[in-house]
């Protein structure tokens, strides 16, 4: 769900309380949408996100440094300028707006002391961080909004007056009580539910908040309002003169929402939902970062990865599409070759009957002594050629066709393990994690000839990229295992790193990684078995599936063809375990 004003509130409290004296130490963009600033204060080193992603805009603190690139952009140097160094004076949040403002003690070119404000604007698809003077004058913002006056759109661009977003046709939640919005059920429209009506007439409230409200007065959170009776509508004001108190004296409590049955993330909101009842599990988080970064950091990994191999991945996907075209024309042509042993016997009854032919001929019947009925044919002939040439001509097909087979079934076989090759890395791409996963990817393709150098623009990515480590787990009974993230790491981690009574796990005719679990000399306990082979699973195209077969198999048994592509191993002896990828399994192991 998108941060309500009500969540940006309790998130503005915690954030304040924390960050309140503190000192702007460093300023990051790590990506085009991030802005991440790094404070120092009484309570230790913090870094706070501020992410004005569609749909997922938000402000909170994290743990771990983000990848950022070898230039800063524009506006990162003007944050640098004005605002690394400042002292933070307040976190606040206009009214119950989507809007919150980071009040900033710093000092201007002179060395005089003024005040700046960092607003950030978190209204889903118009989200925004704007740079503002003590003027009240835009310095810059993340992203300039052209508006004119024709459409009356509101514009961000430096040196105009900063206004707030425009007002939305609705009540402040706060300046309405209970039985004013009790009575005013009275005089909605019939057909609107509960939940709607909130709303249409609130501003800052969220859906999931509505039918809150609406589950908590009446049992349902859609209830039509020409349905409620007088004692709901009672009860309704009650539970939201509750709810006004629960906000206004700062009770939040930070909870997210998971499926029971899948685990998955699911929402989150600043009060106990009830309204899902036994379908979610309802957790209290540690704080309000806590829960945004729990809800929104590993879908926005995500997300960050995908834009950033957008180019790679098309290439790749060009490549494999233009790949598959080639093979279904050869595949055609193949099966046209298989009928070639009809030119020859056409050769042979023309070579049989040369007395009865003559140059000029097109056509002639014969007798076929192939076909025990040796019944009469008509074999077409070019008007052009004597009878010996038409002969040769059909002979020439023949053996045209022949030597077609052999060429088509060797490219054909070459042709289907580039295939392979090609799918293996689209599933690396979606293995990366960073900006160095992704360079030693570039570095892969290249020498592997899907990338030429010409392509990659940038030369500093054309430079021999840093090695990477794969991912590395550790099973509930001690034991080591790597999974390699792309090839190159799955042909070190098999074939250098690996010692031979290591255990080698792939998942079966399924692109994956190649999965190591370190004996180091024990032997692997059957709990540590099973758990490398989830891990094999989990990176694999079968990641979503369930039952996924996955063959196993000491290191030494697994070898390398001369020439092969990268990644590519063969195996005889094996054993398969049938297993299902779990996501919060992998997460708890993980340890780098």
């Amino acid at each position: 769900m998108p941060l309500d004003a009500i969540c940006l509130r309790a998130a503005a409290h915690e954030l304040n309380e924390a960050l309140c004296g503190c000192r702007i130490e460093k300023v990051y963009q790590p990506d085009r949408d991030e802005i991440v600033l790094q404070t120092r204060g009484a309570g230790g080193a913090k870094r706070l996100l501020l992410a004005i992603t569609p749909g997922a805009a938000r402000v909170h603190f994290i743990e771990s440094a983000r990848e950022n690139p070898a230039a800063p952009p524009m506006f990162c140097m003007l944050l640098r300028k004005h605002v690394q160094g400042a002292k933070i004076a307040a976190i606040t949040q206009p009214a119950v707006e989507r809007v919150l403002v980071i009040e900033l003690d710093t000092t201007d070119e002179m060395g005089i002391a003024c005040k700046k404000r960092l607003v950030c604007e978190m209204m889903s698809n118009q989200a925004n961080v704007i740079l503002c003077g003590e003027d009240g004058r835009i310095i810059d913002a993340l992203r300039r909004v052209e508006g004119d006056l024709a459409s009356g759109k509101r514009q961000l661009l430096p040196g105009l007056f900063y206004r707030m977003p425009p007002a939305q046709d609705k009540k402040d939640p706060f300046a309405v009580s209970g039985s004013g919005l009790a009575a005013a059920l009275l005089d909605a429209d019939g057909a609107t539910t509960l939940d709607r009506f909130l709303l249409q007439n609130l501003f800052g409230f969220s859906p999931l908040l509505c039918r809150e409200l609406s589950y908590r007065a009446t049992g349902d959170t859609g209830k039509p309002v020409q349905k409620l009776t007088e004692e709901e509508r009672q009860k309704f004001s009650a539970v939201y003169d509750d709810f006004c108190t629960y906000v206004i004296e700062n009770r939040f409590r930070p909870f997210l929402l998971t499926k029971k049955d899948t685990h998955a993330v699911f929402d989150f909101s600043f009060l106990p939902i009830t309204q899902y009842e036994s379908l979610m599990t309802v957790t209290q988080m540690d704080s309000f970062s806590t829960l945004l970064a729990a809800f929104y950091e590993k879908k926005g990994k995500v997300e960050r990865m995908a834009r950033r191999s957008q180019d790679m991945h098309k290439t790749v996907v060009n490549a494999r599409d233009r790949l598959a075209r080639k093979l279904a024309a050869q595949e055609k042509e193949l099966a046209q070759t298989r009928n070639r042993d009809q030119y020859k016997r056409l050769g042979d009854l023309i070579t049989a009957n040369l007395y009865q032919l003559e140059k000029g001929m097109n056509k002639v019947r014969v007798i076929d002594y192939y076909n025990e009925a040796c019944p009469e044919v008509e074999i077409d002939l070019d008007v052009r050629l004597t009878p010996q040439q038409n002969a040769q001509r059909y002979f020439k097909l023949y053996n045209k066709a022949k030597t077609a087979e052999e060429v088509l079934t060797e490219q054909l076989s070459r042709g289907r393990d580039d295939l392979e090759y090609l799918e293996s890395v689209l599933v690396s791409i979606g293995e990366a994690e960073s900006e160095r996963d992704l360079a030693q990817l570039r570095e892969e393709l290249m020498q592997t000839g899907v990338l030429s150098r010409k392509q990659v623009r940038n030369k500093k990515a054309q430079m021999k990229p840093a090695s990477t480590k794969p991912f590395h787990y550790r099973s509930s009974d001690g034991f080591d295992i790597y999974a390699g993230k792309n090839n190159l790491q799955n042909d070190l981690l098999t074939l250098k790193t690996a010692l031979k009574s290591d255990i080698w796990f792939h998942t079966q005719k399924i692109h994956g990684s190649h999965v190591i679990l370190a004996a180091d000399g024990r032997e692997p306990t059957k709990q540590a078995m099973t758990e490398a082979a989830i891990i094999a699973a989990y990176h694999s195209k079968a990641r979503v599936s369930s039952m996924v077969p996955v063959d196993y198999t000491p290191v030494r048994q697994v070898k390398k063809p001369s020439g092969a592509k990268p990644g590519m191993v063969i195996y005889h002896v094996y054993q398969t375990a049938y297993v299902t990828p779990d996501e919060a399994l992998i997460e708890k192991l993980r340890v780098e």
